[in-house]
């Protein structure tokens, strides 16, 4: 999986550039997997802007404003912090100068890797988010294997959502 994954990844990078998107990647599940993967694509700097890894709950409600109501009300591993992770990775850039908001895509992964339950949601339990344009959403999975298949898998399925995305 992991040629497959570097393939997507350069997939990705070659459609935004192309499509002159730029990317912030906000990560709880993956752990800075998808940024890693996207970065190791030669060119990604003409794309990537800034990743964040928030793996804690006040990590996700500090840096990347997940509304603390969401995290006790829905937890961490659901669909309304995957998309208040995308929302809130893409408000970070929108009062840097010379970033075109309109231009800038966001994208989350949170989720179960185990290899025990979260929130009582089994292991292999995805949820990504995608901030683009005034649209935010999300995608629910479910994965199996172990910690790294099911962290490569979520890091597919995110470039897989990307990829959806930018060709809209």
């Amino acid at each position: 999986m992991a040629d497959e994954l570097k393939a997507l990844a350069a997939r990705a990078i070659a459609v935004c550039r192309d499509s002159q998107i730029r990317l912030v990647i906000a990560e709880s599940l993956t752990g800075g997997l998808l940024a890693s993967t996207l970065i190791d694509v030669p060119g990604a700097s003409q794309v990537v802007l800034a990743a964040v890894v928030a793996y804690h709950d006040a990590a996700k409600h500090q840096l990347l404003s997940v509304p603390t109501m969401t995290l006790t009300t829905f937890g961490a591993v659901s669909a309304q912090t995957a998309e208040a992770m995308a929302k809130g990775a893409r408000l970070l850039l929108s009062t840097v100068p010379d970033i075109d908001e309109a231009r800038v895509v966001a994208i989350s992964t949170t989720g179960v890797a185990g290899p025990d339950l979260q929130e009582g949601k089994p292991v292999g339990t995805v949820h990504l988010g995608i901030a683009a344009d005034d649209e935010v959403r999300s995608l629910d999975l479910h994965f199996y294997g172990d910690r790294s298949q099911i962290r490569e898998q979520a890091c597919m399925a995110a470039l897989n959502l990307l990829l959806e995305q930018v060709a809209e």
